[in-house]
């Protein structure tokens, strides 16, 4: 009942408040509406530890016609980014609740989508049903929609704003439709949608060439979710017109359930034809590298350059899980919390610096943050010396152990291919030290902002209250899990072995 409840809080939670009436707001109730969603994301959190830490699972019939199972179950593979979500949608509400509700809708709406982001991204990561991941991973979709759609950012036009949700919809939609193929694929020839039965299978009783055509289906439709170059066009522009916690639980959640979707689905139930198609997955993994920091060296917008690197960040996951081998799955593993660490920690600022400026555009003279507002500097620098991957601080692990992986892949995967990637990766580490830098030269030291009289009166809140302890939260594990590691690699350890070996543990 534990873990039913750990989906049902957060679940109800967002019910009540998306089913609140039009108006209540302007009735004195904001204060208390922001309270009970900080309330049922803390129980929330609370019962993720409790869940984690006694590895608790519920496995009972669902709908007995269908023979899917209301099977939920944490492992190692799953238990970070149980914990990460529960503790990161706190942080979320607690930023939101230091700021007005965006205009677009009433502030019940707003977090009422948040919770139902993190009701549907808990299922999609408990999930041992096929179908049942399937349907938990398009239960987020909506809310992040209508949070981009109805909150989206207020400084631009409404069509803008529609044409972002639009592709985000249509884009996210057509990868379901292939994800859902291929499921229903592999369900139909494995006799089974069990993801523990469908692991333990490990692809026997499939032709190699069945094998590959499903491989190919389930990687396509998650790559769109992922993304992968060259299906990452809807993320930029939802990136940027999201508000700040749509862009935090899009960087930090949705896209991770797409890379966590190609292991748990993919990786585990068709191995072999993973491993046939991984030269091409390392090759756009690579590629996304490149494009994704090419975009960063001239992105004028801050939001839109995060989310370009979020394209760069996610292309070295892809390439881990092409290398087929333990190190790379443990690296794809740790890359994925790394990355939801780093950008959760940029966007929260982004959008304070949003609120002020109005507008998050690099090439409008600002004064340096080291003067007017020193806390917003250091937290950019200790992000931005994330992003490079600087040693010491979480990026590093995962996006070296990324390439070191590719350059000794498991035996049958092409060598030639992924060590090709891993010098393009290598190119690709360079071009995001070089954005980098940009960025915290002009954000850092105000560099190329005129000494004119409107930038001498510029005046900027530097961070402080509860938005300052949610950053300086997001810092302190950027530095513990850099500096020690294993505290996130042991978790997924074991579990990662048997996963790529077909043993249940």
């Amino acid at each position: 009942m534990v873990v039913t409840l750990l989906l049902l809080v957060p679940l109800l939670s967002a019910t009540v408040l998306l089913a609140m009436p039009t108006g209540t707001d302007a009735k004195g109730a904001e204060r208390w509406i922001g309270i009970g969603a900080l309330i049922a994301a803390v129980v929330t959190a609370g019962l993720a530890v409790v869940v984690v830490a006694g590895r608790l699972s519920v496995d009972v019939p669902w709908i007995r016609s269908l023979g899917i199972r209301w099977h939920f179950a944490v492992d190692g593979i799953s238990a970070a980014l149980v914990l990460f979500t529960g503790l990161l949608v706190v942080a979320v509400v607690l930023h939101a609740l230091a700021a007005p509700t965006p205009q677009g809708g009433s502030r019940s709406t707003y977090f009422g989508c948040i919770l139902l982001v993190e009701a549907g991204a808990l299922a999609t990561f408990l999930a041992r049903d096929a179908l049942l991941f399937f349907i938990a991973f398009e239960v987020v979709l909506v809310p992040m929609w209508l949070l981009i759609r109805r909150f989206g950012d207020e400084h631009v036009r409404d069509t803008a704003r529609a044409d972002a949700s639009g592709r985000f919809i249509l884009f996210t939609a057509f990868g379901s439709t292939l994800m859902l193929i291929g499921i229903l694929f592999l369900v139909a020839h494995q006799g089974t949608s069990d993801l523990t039965v469908l692991g333990e299978l490990h692809g026997k009783g499939l032709s190699r060439s069945l094998e590959i055509a499903i491989a190919a289906i389930l990687l396509t439709g998650l790559a769109v979710k992922v993304p992968l170059w060259p299906l990452h066009t809807w993320l930029p522009s939802a990136h940027t017109i999201a508000p700040t916690a749509g862009s935090v639980l899009l960087a930090a959640i949705l896209l991770k359930m797409g890379t966590y979707g190609i292991v748990r689905l993919a990786v585990a139930a068709v191995p072999d034809g993973v491993a046939a198609l991984s030269p091409v997955l390392a090759i756009l993994g690579a590629v996304g590298t490149i494009w994704g920091g090419l975009a960063c060296l001239v992105e004028r917008d801050l939001k839109r350059l995060i989310a370009y690197s979020s394209v760069a960040h996610m292309g070295f996951i892809a390439i881990a899980i092409a290398s087929g081998s333990h190190t790379g799955l443990q690296a794809a593993l740790f890359a994925n919390i790394a990355h939801g660490i780093v950008a959760a920690l940029l966007f929260f600022l982004v959008g304070d610096l949003k609120e002020q400026w109005g507008s998050a555009d690099l090439t409008v003279p600002r004064v340096a943050l080291r003067d007017r507002a020193p806390r917003f500097g250091i937290a950019f620098v200790f992000g931005l010396a994330a992003v490079l991957g600087l040693p010491g601080l979480v990026s590093f692990w995962g996006e070296f152990l990324a390439l070191y992986a590719a350059w000794s892949p498991a035996q049958g995967v092409n060598i030639g291919v992924l060590r090709a990637t891993v010098v393009v990766g290598a190119f690709g580490l360079a071009l995001a030290a070089a954005y980098a830098l940009r960025v915290a030269r002009i954000l850092w030291a105000g560099e190329g902002a005129p000494e004119t009289d409107a930038v001498a009166r510029d005046v900027i809140a530097d961070e402080r209250g509860i938005r300052w302890g949610v950053v300086v939260s997001f810092i302190a594990v950027m530095l513990a899990l850099g500096v020690v590691p294993h505290l996130l690699l042991n978790i997924s350890d074991l579990d990662a072995a048997a996963l790529l070996s077909g043993v249940t543990r």
